[in-house]
């Protein structure tokens, strides 16, 4: 029996013995709340730290939280977390998905689903009224994600929300995705970890349709207040690309895409192709073959471009990975290092719908070269040559030489903790600062309308990072607190969980400061489950999350201080370029704009900013481990026993 805003089960499957079973959300969400927060404790609870990616011990979480399945607020996502191939050593890491299948999982009776384990065969979960049951799918094992869930839909119906993987994940490609319904895509190399399970799809078929709210009256007058918050966002070129890197950006005419479950609409398009193929294209996935296409063709072809998402997503391949593959193989080409011929993949045509085909194919059946490439391009170049290796330093978003980082921490200076503590891009940190800034680089150029003045940033730096310091991005001031601050607060939204394009709602247009409200998720908690948790109180939850992801990072081999570093270029390669902010714009002293074109990070900055980093968490500054006093008071004591009896924790 659920409580308002949960269901109140967690699924759990043995895959090795085909047993099912369950767990009560209660002996969870109290401190971890859903999502990756309840995904980190079972996590932490039942895989060995020792396990592989690929080991049958390790725990894939699916987890939702408790605002999934309350409509217009955007909180219907959903997480899924375990030990992931993409990192060196494999670290436990996460990735977030959107669609329908988040809300569907709570009305079929689960916030959660726990799979260990590898089948003899390949298999599918089917949960539908009937409960939870194994089937299998050896007729899908081979077939691509996408066909993989319209044949599931076409047996089951057109409302059974599927999640699968295609080919790369069966095969193990360390980029491998999972795709669910309405193209909805988790990175992180977790398909990979889900195929070494022979684990094809879960499929959710309830007739369910209701999320149980304790203050319903209160709720509704959030979300109207909620509404009048997402009217208005600050006016401003936010997402405007350079058109060197993608000419013509926003003059293709596509429809608007089906929301998630119960939100009002996004930035998501629905592009629909003459041979009548639909899918979801927007952001990295609608863009990074866009510059090779420009390159090969001479001009913008949508249509080719589209191909190359639905191969990716039909592959079951991350867009992300694969524009840096294009950009290393490009390199390499240019440089002689790689052939057509050697290869087996036409780099000369990159941008070219053979080379996409050819790349993607092999990639996901790691076929010839392909095989490489499937391990990631830093373990590929190992396999090439030292002068491979150092043309990985290269190669960067859209496939683009010299920018490799999205919101690069030689422009915004908090990013340099969040790439150097984080397993993964960690995207929905960047954000913050990452959007912000580009709409203060709209007022110092005097666009019409454009309202993120000084006085707006410094409003918010003070409210959401902790001091006006924060938002004056020439000094290293400030800077360790709003990290801090930033990652406590994304993680308890990860929690929730709350989608990363609309939360936090830092800026606004029609309010009289333009500031935002970041207590708003913590009185949207409390409406629904009719627990108090105020502003401070969720904060502390996040703090409590990060807190066990670090644990469980030092317990699989992470060990703190030396291992907390952003790219090494940072420090030496001055800055070129922003693909948003584009000439670099943001707040200075006396909150006049700057450029920091030309800028690095200062090494003795940086390790400075980390040692207060470090002494605002309550860790060793001098190791970057955790001690056990914070640990305690966190309520995760059972962790720092553990940390301790491994001779991890610090002083």
């Amino acid at each position: 029996m659920g409580t308002p805003g949960y269901a109140g089960r967690i699924l759990r499957i043995d895959l090795s013995s085909q047993r099912v079973d369950e767990l009560a959300t209660l002996e969870y969400s109290d401190a971890f709340l859903g999502g990756r927060g309840l995904a980190a404790r079972l996590y932490w609870d039942e895989t060995r730290p020792e396990s592989s990616a690929f080991d049958p011990g390790n725990v894939l979480v699916f987890a939702t939280g408790p605002l999934a399945g309350v409509p217009v607020i955007g909180g219907s996502r959903w997480q899924v977390c375990g030990k992931s191939p993409a990192t060196n050593p494999h670290h436990f890491s996460y990735c977030n998905l959107g669609g329908r299948w988040g809300a569907s999982l709570k009305f079929g009776g689960y916030d959660a689903i726990a799979v260990r384990g590898c089948s003899e065969k390949p298999v599918y979960v089917l949960i539908s009224d009937g409960g939870a049951s194994i089937r299998d799918a050896s007729h899908l094992w081979g077939r691509g994600a996408i066909e993989t869930r319209e044949a599931l839909t076409a047996e089951l119906g057109e409302a059974a929300r599927v999640a699968a993987i295609g080919p790369a994940g069966e095969k193990g490609a360390v980029m491998a995705t999972i795709l669910a319904d309405q193209d909805s895509s988790g990175s992180g190399g977790l398909g990979a970890a889900m195929g070494a399970k022979k684990l094809k799809a879960i499929v959710l078929t309830s007739s369910g349709r209701r999320a149980e709210v304790a203050r319903p009256e209160e709720l509704q007058q959030l979300i109207e207040y909620y509404r009048g918050l997402r009217r208005l966002p600050l006016k401003a070129s936010t997402y405007r690309y350079s058109d060197d890197l993608v000419p013509s950006f926003g003059r293709v005419k596509m429809k608007k895409a089906a929301p998630c479950y119960g939100c009002r609409g996004c930035t998501r398009r629905l592009y629909e192709a003459e041979d009548g193929r639909k899918g979801k294209f927007m952001c990295a996935s609608a863009l990074f073959y866009q510059p090779w296409v420009v390159l090969h063709h001479g001009g913008w072809k949508d249509d080719v471009a589209f191909h190359a998402t639905k191969l990716i997503d039909n592959c079951g391949l991350d867009s992300k990975s694969i524009d840096h593959t294009i950009g290393w193989l490009y390199a390499c080409f240019q440089a002689g290092i790689l052939t057509d011929e050697g290869t087996g993949i036409p780099i000369s045509r990159a941008g070219s719908p053979e080379f996409i085909e050819a790349l993607t194919g092999k990639m996901a059946r790691r076929e010839g070269f392909g095989d490489l490439l499937a391990m990631g391009i830093q373990a590929a170049a190992a396999q090439v040559g030292p002068d491979a290796v150092r043309l990985t330093r290269n190669v960067g978003y859209l496939g683009m030489p010299e920018y490799e980082l999205l919101y690069d921490p030689r422009l915004y200076i908090p990013h340099a903790i969040f790439y150097a503590t984080e397993p993964r891009l960690p995207m929905s940190q960047l954000h913050e600062y990452g959007v912000l800034m580009p709409k203060f680089a709209s007022w110092a150029r005097g666009e019409p309308g454009a309202q993120a003045a000084p006085g707006v940033i410094r409003a918010i730096a003070h409210r959401f990072w902790g001091s006006e310091a924060a938002g004056d991005l020439s000094t290293y001031e400030g800077k360790a607190l709003a990290a801090r601050m930033i990652q406590d607060r994304e993680t308890a939204k990860e929690c929730l969980v709350l989608c990363d394009m609309v939360w936090p709602i830092v800026d606004q247009e029609n309010t009289a400061d333009h500031v935002g409200d970041p207590a708003l998720e913590s009185r949207l908690l409390s409406a629904v489950t009719g627990r108090e948790v105020d502003e401070n109180g969720l904060n502390r939850i996040g703090e409590r999350v990060f807190n066990l992801e670090r644990a469980i990072r030092v317990r699989e081999g992470h060990r703190g201080r030396a291992f907390d570093q952003p790219p090494g270029r940072c420090f030496t390669e001055p800055l070129r370029f922003d693909q948003v902010n584009q000439d670099c714009v943001v707040p200075g002293r006396d909150w006049q704009p700057i450029s920091r074109k030309g800028a690095t990070l200062d090494r003795q900055s940086f390790e400075a900013m980390k040692d207060e980093y470090y002494r605002l968490r309550g860790w060793d500054p001098g190791t970057g481990l955790q001690t056990r006093e914070p640990l305690v008071d966190l309520g995760l004591g059972n962790v720092a026993d553990d940390l301790e009896a491994r001779g991890l924790l610090g002083h």
